[in-house]
């Protein structure tokens, strides 16, 4: 199977501003996420993987090829790019239709493809309407629309929620979820970690336009060997209960503040299944049990933070 993705050693330098820096990568088909904060190159990737800037140094394959000025390569991915780049006189059907003929679809395919995918997107109640009429949140849908109407293998979503409502952000994240499971490759861009958590279970984190770190939340977290774990348990008999553990090893501390117990540890499996065990023999009656860590936006304060 093909890499989604492989980008060796790939810098890109605007004058002597860098917005990619020797970044090496390669993600398996599927949907993954790209987080990092605003300005931490995210966008800049995102125009080297669809062809719009070519690399400084280094090389870049999407699906096995070349994106710069690659039209073939291009006409099998579908890019919804944060910033609006309407013709704003058109209807968004009228849109979608354009891009979806300058795809490469014949005129009958092309009016039917736009209708089905505006309709997939929840655009079709408006879809006739100018462009000029439409919110931020039917601006999203139709350029999300214009990405899927040509049936693409890759989808590259830059910032797609942004200025969606709540119904609206909720929607377009079960869509991103669809196409996943229909086989399709995402790569949906964000800032907004619990968001992009919502979608898909595979991460790429970036900053400073390099790398921190890929995989799964729980892949990520196991590099970080010598940051401790932060466990929360909430219990009737903390202090029993903290003897215990703190002769423990793997433990590095503990803390108790009224019924609430916390718990540090590099070794967070062992201590997950200990933990049953342990408050039976003190009678301890534990009533809430969750790791403070096992989240992006905790690994990603640890890799930017202070804790790095």
């Amino acid at each position: 199977m093909e890499p989604l993705l492989s980008c060796r050693s790939v810098t890109k330098l605007y004058g002597v501003v860098i917005g990619v820096n020797d970044l090496t990568l390669e993600l398996e088909p599927g949907v993954h996420g790209l987080l990092g904060p605003n300005g931490a190159g995210k966008s800049t990737l995102l125009k080297l993987i669809t062809g719009q800037l070519r690399p400084t140094e280094g090389a870049i394959r999407v699906l096995g090829q070349d994106p710069w000025n690659n039209p073939s390569l291009l006409r099998r991915v579908g890019y919804c790019p944060e910033h609006d780049a309407f013709w704003k006189f058109l209807s968004g059907y009228q849109f979608v239709a354009t891009l979806a003929r300058l795809s490469g679809l014949g005129r009958a395919e092309a009016a039917r493809e736009s209708e089905r995918a505006l309709a997939r997107v929840g655009a079709a109640d408006y879809m006739h309407r100018p462009i000029s009429s439409y919110s931020k949140g039917m601006r999203q849908r139709t350029k999300l629309a214009q990405a899927l109407v040509h049936d693409p293998d890759l989808l590259i979503l830059d910032e797609p929620l942004s200025g969606t409502d709540p119904v609206g952000r909720h929607e377009l994240m079960d869509l991103v979820g669809e196409l996943g499971a229909e086989g399709k490759s995402v790569l949906v861009s964000s800032h907004v970690m619990h968001e992009v958590q919502a979608m898909t279970e595979r991460f790429l984190l970036i900053f400073g336009g390099r790398v921190l770190a890929a995989g799964d939340v729980h892949e990520i977290r196991a590099l970080l060997y010598d940051i401790p774990h932060r466990i929360r348990v909430v219990c009737d008999r903390p202090r029993e209960l903290a003897g215990h553990l703190a002769a423990r090893p793997g433990v590095d501390g503990v803390s108790i503040e009224g019924e609430e117990l916390r718990i540090e540890t590099r070794e967070p499996r062992d201590l997950f299944a200990l933990l049953p065990e342990i408050a039976q023999r003190v009678g301890a009656r534990v009533r809430e049990l969750a790791s403070e860590d096992e989240s992006l936006d905790a690994v990603f304060e640890y890799l930017v933070g202070d804790g790095r």
